[in-house]
């Protein structure tokens, strides 16, 4: 290991030991699943916890507080019983950013049919598993979106707003939301589930948004502009250099120093990355001027 990856990793593993995880729940949306304790209903509050999280905390938590709340005790229990015609007032009053009151109800819909039709959403992502996350989200997607939606619709249509909740790998979407339901699902540690033990943590892709891709840029792990698959998969790979076996075990530290603002252009200068930084120079990382700013929603 090169003495700047050393450095690099030396950092990481400082930022993992220190963070607060306990209270780092709060601010993030791994809260709704953590309020369940059947795998069902953690599993299904964390899919549909994950799907909204884009956008700003503050306005993404009460839309996802909202549609639970309505779903009782047990949201497994209401989605697998869940009757359009019944219920769509209730869902169709929510809206969020490109998600309109329909496409909530739709996306609902889709994981009731995934629900019937697999008795649970680990069965229908496994089921589509062969050893490579980039395969297994991409068919899962795939299978999701070819779920009849004349019940929702009044035609088998997929509006862009329910769509944008099936982000696919295969049409390069860094998938962000689906990979950080993977990992609250695969990963035992800290605050993660580890419900889906036949997953390898080895095998998990960094949930890659703007401040993810910023800080991976900011210390050499990537050298990409763009946020998407590829870059993704680049970084992960990176990570591997530093813990094979749980590489993504670096996203909630990583993602909530960018949330913080402790790691923008106004303050670079006194932000422990930025010694890395520094001696990153020459291996191809881009200056904190020129990241890409903006929400990363996929």
């Amino acid at each position: 290991m090169q003495l700047t990856s050393i450095k690099v990793k030396t950092l990481l593993d400082k930022f993992y030991a220190e963070f607060d995880f306990a209270r780092g729940v709060s601010n993030d949306p791994i809260e709704f699943p953590h309020r369940y304790e059947a795998p069902l209903d953690i599993e299904v509050a964390a899919f549909i916890a994950s799907s909204f999280a884009y956008g700003r905390v503050e306005l993404f938590k009460p839309v996802i507080g909202s549609i639970l709340s309505k779903m009782g005790q047990s949201p497994s229990a209401f989605l697998y019983d869940f009757d359009v015609e019944r219920q769509r007032n209730s869902f169709e009053a929510i809206s969020y950013r490109f998600n309109k009151g329909k496409d909530v109800c739709a996306f609902l819909y889709v994981i009731h049919r995934v629900l019937q039709q697999k008795g649970s959403l680990k069965a229908a992502f496994l089921e589509r598993y062969n050893g490579d996350v980039y395969e297994m989200l991409g068919n899962f997607v795939q299978y999701a979106c070819e779920i009849d939606t004349i019940a929702v619709y009044g035609d088998n249509i997929h509006h862009i707003g329910l769509l944008q909740l099936f982000p696919s790998p295969f049409k390069g979407s860094a998938c962000k939301r689906l990979n950080m339901f993977l990992r609250w699902m695969v990963r035992d540690k800290d605050i993660d589930f580890g419900l889906w033990k036949e997953l390898p943590k080895s095998g998990l892709i960094i949930p890659l948004d703007t401040h993810i891709g910023r800080v991976g840029r900011c210390l050499g792990l990537t050298t990409r502009k763009s946020n998407d698959w590829k870059t993704a998969k680049e970084i992960t790979v990176h990570l591997k250099e530093f813990d094979p076996d749980d590489p993504i075990k670096y996203d909630f530290a990583l993602c909530h120093h960018g949330i913080s603002g402790s790691c923008s252009p106004a303050q670079c200068g006194g932000c422990e990355l930025n010694a890395v930084r520094e001696s990153n120079k020459g291996g191809g990382s881009a200056s904190p001027q020129t990241l890409p700013q903006g929400d990363s929603s996929p």
